[in-house]
């Protein structure tokens, strides 16, 4: 499978998700806004099934580090939401995100492999590391705030990470044998991961620290999909002398441009965030960003 589709599909589907998202974040601040945020579920749940067409044609590796471009690409809407310009810090981190991916890709020269994944091995895997995340839920319920936003946030990304993978199986399984997906556990699987993973984003903005929870959840996402993705499935990357040390560093810079803008983001979606947006209140609390608020219901028409 050549690699241009999949990873077009995943530049479109990151596109929609962080339209879809500033949408519905901007509405929930609102009242009388439901048709907006409305817009924004059905534009992110576009963007989702891209990704997970995405994910169908092509490689976990390729597919998930340019979804991460989605935190990129809500730049310039939040700016014109706050009626503002995008600052140059903004630009900078953005620029080391795109390069960072860009470098970690062309690094990597991440494939797709032939063979089919083991099913079993892929249900008892998730299933472990589920047991594992309802650990860390009971420790976050113990926690304070800060701690209790940091680990529902990493538990939200790990089981959005886990869905990422059970996607590409359901597909996987549709396309080689669709009258046996009803009788897939990985299909109910997903449905189960899927929903696990709104709830504990959703537990982890109402611990009110978003600038904790926002990073972890943006970070594990990529992270644990692109290793079960490895482990699982059997998908690989060029490893040589020069490779390898690029693809460590442009890992590094990823996930710290992708923690600065996110940390950023959240810092602005505080309680005590002006949301009149006014520039001055703006710059005085630094530049604004994405923080999905899917899981937040509809404000009232």
């Amino acid at each position: 499978m050549d690699t241009w589709l999949p990873a077009l599909l995943a530049i479109g589907a990151a596109a929609l998700i962080a339209v879809g998202t500033v949408l519905r974040q901007r509405a929930s601040m609102r009242s009388g806004a439901a048709a907006m945020w409305w817009t924004g579920a059905m534009v992110a749940i576009c963007g989702f099934t891209l990704q997970a067409t995405a994910l169908g044609l092509g490689s976990i590796l390729l597919v998930q580090p340019l979804v991460v471009l989605a935190v990129l690409f809500a730049l310039p809407m939040e700016a014109y939401f706050d009626h503002r310009r995008s600052t140059r810090r903004e630009w900078m981190w953005g620029g080391v995100l795109v390069g960072s991916v860009g470098l970690f890709l062309c690094a990597a020269s991440p494939h797709d492999v032939a063979r089919r994944p083991d099913h079993l091995l892929i249900v008892v895997t998730i299933g472990g590391l589920i047991a594992l995340l309802v650990g860390l839920v009971f420790a976050a319920e113990r926690a304070d705030r800060h701690n209790r936003a940091l680990y529902y946030g990493l538990v939200a990304g790990a089981l959005f990470g886990i869905s990422a993978l059970l996607v590409k199986t359901v597909v996987d399984v549709s396309l080689n044998d669709p009258l046996a997906l009803a009788m897939r556990p990985e299909l109910y699987l997903f449905v189960l991961v899927a929903g696990g993973g709104v709830i504990a984003q959703q537990r982890s903005f109402v611990s009110g620290e978003l600038q904790t929870s926002f990073p972890a959840m943006t970070v594990m996402e990529p992270a644990v999909s692109m290793v079960l993705g490895v482990s699982l499935l059997g998908e690989s990357v060029e490893v040589g002398w020069w490779q390898t040390p690029v693809m460590i560093i442009a890992l590094v810079g990823m996930v710290y441009a992708v923690v600065i803008l996110a940390r950023q983001s959240a810092l602005r979606n505080e309680p005590w965030a002006s949301d009149a947006g006014s520039a001055d209140a703006v710059d005085a609390r630094g530049s604004r960003n994405t923080v999905d608020s899917a899981t937040q219901s509809p404000p009232p028409a």
